[in-house]
């Protein structure tokens, strides 16, 4: 059963910028996340909560980065991006 899929205003504000060709990939990695979501790799530290799942588009490595709520069987899209600055950024 897939899980559903929810996503954060910080999310819908950095996907509305990406290009066509990375929508596409981040839409193969959403659906991908959807049917197992622990493919993404648990953080440690400060982002604790966080699983992060890379993948790379137009010869660039992304990351998007998730939490899962069990019970209603929800995952939260946090935030998608280029490796650089990701963590950092995310942190704020």
């Amino acid at each position: 059963m897939r899980w559903q899929i929810l996503q954060t205003r910080r999310f819908a504000r950095a996907y509305k910028k990406l290009k066509p060709n990375i929508v596409a990939d981040v839409d193969a990695a959403v659906a991908e996340i959807s049917v197992s979501p622990e493919v993404g790799e648990l953080k440690r530290g400060d982002l604790a909560t966080l699983r992060v799942y890379k993948f790379h588009s137009a010869g660039q490595l992304y990351l998007l980065g998730y939490t899962l709520e069990d019970v209603p069987r929800l995952i939260y899209l946090e935030a998608i991006g280029p490796h650089e600055n990701f963590y950092r950024d995310l942190k704020r």
